[in-house]
């Protein structure tokens, strides 16, 4: 084994397998090294490569053929969270509890290059229900005469896999049927919440749509908190638009209109850099984290890629304050503080600044 496998070996994080002994998680990884490592000498000897792979051919030029493949959402899956065009950036999907799965963008070469490391995986229709964890999803991008050829490989995905014939059946319709149809008419064939391709797998293959509780992923739930005020929706909205007047903290940039960004700093603490993605007048805010540093966990950028939501509604003579931090779950290193932070400046001191029109320290 090179090296750098050996570290990664070294570095196996148990936490993949919560419900298990740490000694499960690290077989899988080294059993996943091992593959990938004789796999690839079976590419540099010349011999079979069993990974699956699938080719299209477009008249479009190779930038069309770039943007749509990174544009996830519109090709393969309504439900996936986070960035998936920016590099380094992690993302999640997941069809109900069939499966579950995190990615990080880890090469981007425009017009040329995309390719997603599987970094947690979840599924509950096999055995080792972590199979592609490590694995990877390469999209590479040429010209073929007067054509775009898309090559799309998922590396590690091999016949040996108990899930390889429902992937290399799902896989074939997603880069054939969808991703082709995106590039060549603008419009692709994603999952939605309900119904589309993988609800046609779960039946054609007879696979399990309920929970399986004994070997799954941990629960991802968002740190949630919510208060009531007396106050319109409208003075509610705008109480939260002036987020320096109630988050305490050093601020600078503009949280007023769409587009806007801010940076929000505890000096020796915490850095956040936020842009503010979504405004319902009355109704909704929502900050995209684009940047983090978490100066008290071993993962700085903890908060990067997580979005800050305000969801305002009536309820009979007052107005309720419903506010999500997506992406900030239990087992997040900074869960505790984050979400202790969070209780006292919405309980505390947005509720007074709304109330009063004055915010309070909590900290």
């Amino acid at each position: 084994m090179r090296n750098g496998d050996v570290r990664y070996f070294c570095k196996a994080k148990v936490m993949l397998c919560p419900n298990q002994p740490g000694k499960m998680s690290i077989l899988h990884h080294f059993s996943t090294l091992l593959r990938l490592y004789f796999c690839s000498n079976a590419k540099n000897k010349g011999m079979k490569n069993e990974d699956y792979t699938s080719t299209i051919l477009v008249e479009q030029n190779t930038a069309v053929a770039f943007n749509a493949i990174k544009n996830l959402r519109a090709w393969w899956s309504e439900e996936i969270e986070g960035e998936t065009d920016k590099l380094n950036a992690t993302i999640f999907y997941h069809f109900k509890d069939v499966h579950l799965c995190k990615l990080k963008l880890v090469e981007l070469i425009p017009d040329k290059k995309l390719v997603y490391l599987v970094v947690d995986n979840h599924f509950n229709f096999v055995k080792d229900t972590t199979e592609w964890i490590n694995t990877k999803l390469i999209f590479e991008i040429s010209k073929e005469g007067k054509k775009t050829k898309v090559q799309f490989t998922h590396q590690g995905l091999v016949p040996q896999y108990e899930c390889y014939n429902v992937c290399h059946d799902a896989w074939t319709s997603y880069i054939q049927g969808s991703l082709k149809s995106l590039i060549t008419t603008g419009k692709g064939k994603p999952n939605g919440k309900e119904g589309g391709l993988n609800a046609e797998l779960v039946q054609k293959w007879g696979l399990p749509d309920k929970p399986n509780t004994s070997n799954k992923m941990e629960k991802k739930t968002s740190f949630t908190t919510s208060i009531s005020v007396d106050n319109s929706p409208a003075e509610v909205f705008n109480a939260i638009n002036n987020a320096r007047s109630w988050w305490q903290g050093e601020f600078a940039g503009s949280t007023d209109r769409v587009n806007d960004e801010f940076s929000y700093e505890v000096p020796g603490v915490h850095f956040s850099k936020q842009k503010v993605i979504e405004q319902v007048p009355d109704k909704k805010v929502v900050w995209l984290i684009t940047a983090s540093n978490l100066s008290f966990v071993d993962k700085k950028e903890e908060w990067t890629n997580t979005k800050i939501q305000f969801d305002i509604t009536k309820e009979g003579s007052k107005t309720k304050v419903t506010f999500t931090h997506q992406g900030l779950i239990p087992n997040f290193q900074c869960y505790n503080a984050c979400s202790g932070a969070w209780e006292a400046l919405i309980g505390r001191s947005l509720f007074s600044f709304i109330t009063t029109g004055k915010g309070v320290e909590v900290f």
